[in-house]
């Protein structure tokens, strides 16, 4: 037997949805280790801060002990090596996000010969869903309850309400 396989699972996961759950669940189920890393240097425009992240994911998968919540800056393939990791795990829901992280994972390919992207096919329940999607449906005041863990739904509803864009 060879050594225990961690692999890394990067997003900005504002906030995070059952779909990332999905992957997040499957790749634990498939690696010893999985570190989900929250990236901080982001170029999206967030709702939630790095730590309002982390906590909440770290709620979601509480009950996945080879699982654990972190963040980083800089680099992807950095953070990879400094983790003494060999994998990147990546979600893929439709043609769109292919062409997007093919060309990310032939970058990463380019700066780290040794890393592996591996790419999980998210299910069939989640082909739609993005943190985008919950967010606005969430700003609205629609039911999420289908979308996101709970951890997430009391986020969002305590983020909303307190920015009055909700009612409760």
């Amino acid at each position: 037997m060879g050594q225990p396989i961690t692999a890394v699972y990067p997003g900005s996961f504002d906030p995070a949805t059952n779909g990332h759950l999905d992957i997040i669940e499957r790749a634990a189920g498939t690696f010893d280790r999985l570190l989900v890393a929250v990236g901080r240097n982001s170029t999206k425009n967030v709702l939630f801060t790095p730590e309002e992240r982390i906590v909440t994911l770290q709620e979601c998968v509480a009950s996945l002990p080879n699982v654990e919540v972190t963040s980083f800056d800089g680099l992807l393939v950095n953070f990879v090596r400094e983790q003494g990791s060999h994998v990147i795990v990546r979600g893929l829901r439709a043609v769109s996000d292919f062409e997007f992280e093919f060309q990310i994972a032939l970058a990463n390919r380019q700066m780290a010969p040794d890393i592996e992207t591996y790419f999980l096919m998210t299910s069939a329940e989640y082909l739609y869903l993005s943190s985008s999607i919950v967010k606005e449906i969430a700003r609205l005041g629609g039911d999420i309850s289908a979308l996101a863990p709970e951890p997430v739904q009391r986020a969002l509803k305590t983020r909303f309400l307190r920015e009055g864009a909700v009612s409760s």
